[in-house]
């Protein structure tokens, strides 16, 4: 499975932005879709999930401000980010996960969060 980032960007406190993962290749064993950020100097963390039911999971900081989804396909999943700040300034990781097979990682895509 190779996975394409897309959408990061420069965006202003209280801006929106919505990146974009697209897989290609097999995704049957694809369980769980999610996206994780790395701050400089700190560890690549889970920012949001989707199971394969449908199920989300959601980081304490973005709670509330953004939101995971997927097309009907499964073959890409969106993260629907708003009322950014510069706490969210990250590179954003997409991540399909196989229980059976391990993880995939997207390349990465850069998010600034500044005025």
């Amino acid at each position: 499975v190779q996975l394409m980032e897309s959408g990061g960007g420069l965006v202003q406190p209280g801006g929106s932005l919505r990146l974009s993962c697209k897989a290609s290749g097999s995704i049957l064993s694809i369980n769980v879709r999610g996206w994780y950020r790395q701050a400089p100097g700190k560890q690549r963390e889970l920012v949001a999930s989707i199971a394969a039911a449908g199920s989300t999971v959601y980081a304490d900081p973005v709670k509330g401000r953004f939101t995971i989804s997927r097309d009907s396909d499964r073959n890409t999943v969106y993260l629907q980010m708003n009322s950014l700040t510069p706490e969210d300034t990250a590179i954003y990781y997409c991540n399909f996960k196989s229980y059976a097979f391990g993880d995939h990682w997207g390349q990465g895509t850069q998010v600034t969060v500044s005025s």
